[in-house]
């Protein structure tokens, strides 16, 4: 249950990543951690357990959906277990909001998981179709939406490039196709009690992420993995005017902190009354969260 207190929280940072546990075990291998270090000059504490960005958190008096991206399919690598980040959410559950993470190409066995970790106490899904290698529009992942959309969990896809993989040969196979945001178009017609929400600007596609998210009432856009200095111009006229109730704060954090993206967010051309909504009321409303 949680006891986020809406009212006094500055803000929810509606995308951060869990990428190691309590027993030194990591979210991608040594290669892929390092190459997305570098991508997005991270800095020195690349790999915070889930304790300190509690506490993280709780300084800066905001709140935070934490993940972890469940790949073993695609990647070979063991994934952290999205199960006990639930359950050491809940201690932290004045400032910690868990989704899970399962990996689709799991079939019935994926959606099972999501019902149990959903019952454990997950607010939502978080998916990544290029690190997971999968097309999100592929009929075969259908009942994995039906599901979330009958547990009332939104889902959050990655789209767009990704700092996973970048720089090395072949990007590690990881295809960017697959985070094409038109491939979530078909998601949202299909499941129209799905909340679906892209997460980062969605380079090189921007355009048509804006256009899924004014067409569809059940998409959302969040704004993580990009400082706001770097918005595309379409993206900042869409948030300040038909979509000023769409999209929200996210900061992919470890990699990009929200320090920085609230600091680069308060230079940034954004009307005074769309503000409080992108760094919070919108996530209250996408996240189903009501007062504690």
């Amino acid at each position: 249950m949680l006891s986020i207190d809406l009212a006094a929280v500055t803000a929810i940072d509606t995308h951060v990543h869990i990428e190691a546990d309590a027993h030194g075990c990591f979210a991608l291998d040594d290669e892929l951690l390092a190459a997305s270090a570098k991508y997005f000059k991270a800095g020195s504490d690349r790999t915070p357990v889930l304790d300190s960005i509690a506490e993280y958190y709780r300084c800066r008096n905001m709140a935070a959906v934490v993940f972890t991206v469940d790949a073993h399919t695609a990647t070979g690598h063991p994934a952290l277990s999205s199960a006990e980040i639930i359950g050491q959410a809940a201690r932290h559950s004045d400032v910690l909001i868990p989704f899970a993470s399962v990996d689709p190409h799991d079939g019935a066995a994926a959606v099972d998981k999501l019902r149990e970790l959903v019952a454990a106490g997950a607010r939502g899904l978080k998916l990544h179709p290029s690190l997971q290698g999968f097309s999100p529009d592929d009929p075969a992942i259908w009942p994995l939406y039906a599901a979330a959309a009958e547990l009332g969990v939104p889902i959050v896809f990655h789209t767009g490039q990704t700092g996973i993989g970048a720089g090395l040969p072949g990007g590690r196979g990881i295809r960017l196709r697959l985070s094409d945001p038109m491939l979530l178009d078909d998601v949202a017609a299909a499941h129209p009690g799905l909340t679906v929400i892209m997460a980062h600007p969605s380079v090189p596609w921007q355009d048509a992420a804006i256009s899924i998210a004014t067409h569809k009432a059940n998409v959302y856009i969040d704004l993580s993995g990009w400082s706001p200095k770097y918005f595309p111009p379409a993206l900042v006229r869409a948030a300040n005017g038909l979509l000023k109730h769409k999209v929200m704060f996210g900061s992919d954090y470890p990699l990009l902190t929200p320090d920085r993206w609230l600091e680069d967010f308060a230079a940034l051309d954004i009307k005074k009354d769309v503000r409080p909504l992108i760094l919070k009321q919108n996530a209250i409303r996408a996240l189903g969260l009501s007062p504690a």
